[in-house]
């Protein structure tokens, strides 16, 4: 992720406008980042520094390229390389060692002339016999503990350099998004996956129901103090995990490194700033996106459930049931609980379906807290059979109905044990064992 020292941007109407390379005005980037990328690739052992040149030299072939784009390429090229730190005690006590051995044939000169006469070639070559190696060899290791004299050790970079490009585009709007104070997102879909992302975040955040989804706004507990841009750092390690999910829109709230000072003043507290993304703005995420299943389990469910639709939905009425994947959120201040699924009745009723696996006493001991937390929403839970004696230690809500399922959830029998209880109310029935 790049600093916020290489980020580039514009600011038209209050609108953030993070800089980035597209096909149509930038085209030559695309050759431009193929040598790049081979400059890397051809520099195994080579310092930062010479590399860190390479690429400003190859930069120079577009005159309108701004320092900080060349700073931001090297940065994101360093980032996917592997580097020789050094061994910083060893370096620092072979300096110490050479500069006192130095410091008692002051001064060294080139051209030998009466008193001087202490050639700094002689000199150097003695010395790294010495340290029983030869002089290129031992400058190489005087200083390699510093950032700048770092060796490329890999560059394990795909030759598909038009990634990179991608990189950039996703790493400027990072940074924009580094002065964020509050995002809010509006998710139409794949919303596990973009509140999973906020949790791996550290982000705090508030939901609220709109049409056809929900309104999920993100901050930490500092946000509400002046000045602090805290959290902005998590915002923008949350972008990369958003991009790779489908349905949703984003307004974050930004003050620019440079108006930070001016925030708590009357003229700051009047103005705002904004970033405004979605599903299709054309970022490319290198994260895979979000899988439509957690297990095997849920996957056969829903193959099973179009099966039965197929075969028998007109025959015996189970044509009109519906299975959705994730419909509903459950909230409770900071906890949220995804049930798997959403079962829909012919009458349109929904019936939260909550499938359980695992059998680690850590993954039972959460489950049964969550399942504690939403002790009065109605739910219908798949347990495995073999977990059966596990779970007959959690004292179920009343409005939980439990069926013990043998190797896959039946569709038939998820129906049925919605059917008796008293027309869809889950919640009235008892532990059943479904074979």
């Amino acid at each position: 992720m790049l600093t916020k020292e290489l980020a580039i941007a514009s600011y038209v109407d209050g609108q953030i406008l993070p800089d980035r390379l597209n096909r149509t005005e930038h085209a030559q980037y695309i050759e431009l980042a193929k040598q790049m990328c081979e400059a890397y690739r051809a520099g195994v052992g080579t310092a930062r520094k010479s590399l860190h040149g390479q690429i400003q030299r190859i930069l120079e072939a577009d005159p309108a390229c701004p320092i900080r784009r060349v700073g931001a390429f090297c940065k994101l090229l360093d980032d996917c390389s592997e580097f020789d730190a050094g061994k910083p005690k060893q370096t620092a006590e072979l300096r110490q060692r050479v500069f006192r051995q130095a410091a008692t044939l002051h001064p060294l000169v080139t051209n030998l002339e009466s008193i001087l006469d202490h050639s700094h070639v002689e000199v150097k070559a003695q010395i790294a016999a010495l340290e029983k190696m030869t002089w290129p060899q031992l400058e190489q290791q005087l200083f390699s503990d510093i950032i700048e004299q770092h060796r490329l050790i890999k560059f394990p970079y795909p030759l598909d350099t038009n990634e990179l490009l991608a990189r950039y585009n996703v790493a400027q709007t990072q940074a924009a998004l580094l002065g964020a104070r509050q995002m809010v997102i509006e998710a139409t879909g794949d919303w596990k996956g973009i509140l999973r992302y906020a949790k791996l975040a550290n982000l705090m955040h508030r939901i609220d129901s709109i049409p056809d989804g929900y309104r999920i706004t993100l901050d930490g507990p500092a946000s509400v103090l002046r000045g602090t841009h805290r959290y902005g750092v998590q915002m923008a390690k949350l972008l990369p995990g958003l991009l790779s999910c489908a349905g949703w829109s984003l307004v974050a709230t930004i003050v620019p490194k440079g108006l930070a000072k001016y925030i708590d003043t009357p003229w700051g507290r009047k103005q705002r700033w904004t970033l405004k993304l979605d599903d299709r703005c054309g970022l490319q995420s290198g994260i895979d996106p979000p899988k439509p299943t957690d297990s095997q389990v849920e996957e056969h469910l829903l193959e099973n459930w179009e099966l039965m639709r197929m075969l028998h939905g007109a025959k015996q009425g189970l044509g009109s049931w519906e299975l959705l994947r994730e419909g509903d959120i459950l909230v409770r201040g900071q906890r949220v609980f995804f049930p798997d699924f959403t079962v829909v009745s012919p009458a349109g009723t929904r019936i939260l379906l909550e499938i359980v696996g695992f059998w680690t006493p850590e993954y039972i001991r959460h489950k049964s807290e969550v399942l504690n937390t939403f002790a009065d929403t109605p739910l219908l839970l798949a347990i495995p059979h073999s977990l059966k004696a596990q779970w007959k230690k959690h004292a179920f809500s009343k409005n939980h109905y439990v069926i013990y399922y043998r190797q896959q959830v039946s569709p038939g029998e998820i129906i049925q044990a919605i059917e008796e209880n008293s027309g869809t109310n889950v919640g009235l029935g008892r532990p059943r064992d479904l074979a």
